[in-house]
């Protein structure tokens, strides 16, 4: 059963990111424009985050395994319709509702494997569920790669969806067979008014961010970011008025009131930020840019990919006392390696032996800032409230993904314009794209840190080792 959920979990993450080395094929083999490719990476995301509290509400009203295999089945048909998907607008479509999937069955597993394992078994299945986590975001970059090069029966980029149908189908099959009937129970409601303005909230900000710059910002797209603000003042309006009304709001006011809650999302968000625009930024490059293959682009990120799974899987072996200081020097490792590999590939090189190293900086610093951050924001909350301040932060870093992509990812496109094949003036304006990219995407990760520092003033040093122990006891 362990296989199954976590085999599920693997496969939505993975593609989170896997589409990303796939972006340069897909715009040439669909012909489509940079914002559509932005839509393609982030509409995914963006309805996977918008979905994932009430998914987990849908679990506890209707039953995990339900919602699991409702979940499992709605992401394994969109990801066919992504792989046969005709042009930009279909393969957008499919893949806001692949991500609508994996929004109702991602909430589930933590439940499932509550339910079914206890004692140490527990604990080895939770640990197996980090790793997945950690292992899959960065997979996905090489996975994806491999796929596109492979160009299985001459079908290019389709194979990195498709895959997903096979897989799908078996993890369904034994899913209906292993995964355990739970008694009925009572759930909190669903507030479909908080979801409706959170996700108009939402659309107001992205859709502008990602269209603005090739559309040259008409003025529905700064009237768009305008009303952002004030939507996203509706919604705590919407989200006060139902608890109000007795209700359960998406995010309980008095979750929110937890510093900790407050400042590790908020430093989860500019680090998620960064982190997704400079990815989506940088595989443009080494594609669009450099003219790599997507096998050695994919191949690229392994550096990256051993750097976070270090950081994540180490990090609780430092002394507590360093812990949180852990984090400010983690965020500033991770700004040195943006604004290194900008320059570096400044003038439009391959890098040399600088590349992978200071891959290995980026992603030493992401494993030393997620993992912990995500344990900081957990601490200090009642166990009732549990539930919704872990839908909080696990929510939050995606929608810090879609806001990245659609920010920072803007402003490489607009300075690298198209690029088509590669030469040395196209390499080195896409170079000096993706420089100044890197400048904001370290500005902004520095700022991740700087959110922590009201804590590090009001706890002092080795919370954080206290933090970690109380939140696996309120799970």
């Amino acid at each position: 059963m362990l296989l199954v959920i976590l085999g599920a979990v693997f496969m939505a993450l993975l593609d989170a990111t896997v589409v990303n080395v796939a972006t340069p094929t897909i715009r040439t083999d669909l012909n489509t424009t940079g914002s559509a490719l932005q839509l393609i990476v982030s509409g995914y995301t963006i309805s996977y985050a918008a979905l994932l509290i009430t998914g987990a509400r849908l679990g506890a009203r209707h039953g995990f395994r339900t919602v699991f295999l409702l979940g499992l089945a709605l992401f394994t048909l969109a990801s066919f319709g992504c792989g046969l998907a005709p042009g930009a607008g279909t393969l957008i479509g499919a893949r806001v509702v692949q991500g609508l999937g994996a929004g109702l069955m991602v909430p589930q597993v933590y439940s499932l494997i509550q339910l079914t394992f206890e004692g140490r078994a527990r604990a080895r299945a939770l640990s197996l569920y980090a790793t997945v986590i950690a292992v899959a975001v960065v997979v996905g970059q090489v996975a994806g790669g491999l796929l596109v090069s492979a160009d299985l029966l001459g079908t290019g980029w389709r194979p990195v969806f498709l895959i997903n149908v096979p897989v799908g189908l078996a993890l369904l099959a034994a899913a209906v067979r292993l995964l355990p009937r739970e008694a009925p129970r009572v759930a909190k409601g669903l507030d479909l008014p908080g979801l409706a303005t959170l996700t108009a909230a939402l659309l107001l900000l992205v859709v502008p961010l990602v269209l603005g710059h090739e559309r040259h910002w008409p003025r529905w797209t700064v009237l768009c970011l305008a009303a952002a603000a004030p939507m996203f003042a509706v919604f705590v309006l919407v989200e006060r008025a139902v608890a109000r009304r007795g209700g359960a709001p998406l995010v309980p006011g008095r979750v929110l009131r937890s510093p900790d809650l407050v400042c590790g999302a908020a430093a989860l968000f500019f680090v998620m930020a960064g982190y997704a625009g400079f990815l989506f930024s940088f595989s443009q490059h080494l594609q669009a840019g450099l003219g790599e293959s997507a096998t050695r682009a994919g191949l690229t990120f392994a550096p990256l990919a051993l750097g976070v799974a270090t950081g994540s899987l180490t990090w609780q072996k430092l002394p507590a006392r360093w812990q949180l200081w852990m984090i400010v020097a983690a965020c500033t490792l991770a700004a040195a390696g943006y604004l290194g590999l900008g320059l570096t590939l400044r003038t439009g090189g391959q890098g040399g032996l600088l590349l992978p190293v200071l891959q290995l900086v980026w992603g030493l610093g992401l494993g030393y800032t997620t993992s912990p951050l995500l344990t900081l924001a957990l601490s200090g909350i009642a166990p009732a409230d549990a539930p919704d301040a872990s839908g909080v932060a696990t929510t939050v870093p995606q929608i810090a993904q879609v806001v990245g992509v659609a920010a920072y990812g803007s402003v490489f496109l607009s300075l690298a314009g198209d690029t088509g094949a590669a030469g040395a003036q196209t390499a080195a304006v896409s170079g000096e794209a993706l420089h100044t990219t890197a400048l904001p995407v370290a500005a902004g990760t520095l700022l991740g840190a700087l959110a922590i520092v009201p804590l590090l003033r009001r706890r002092g040093a080795g919370a954080l080792a206290a933090t970690a122990r109380n939140a696996a006891g309120e799970a």
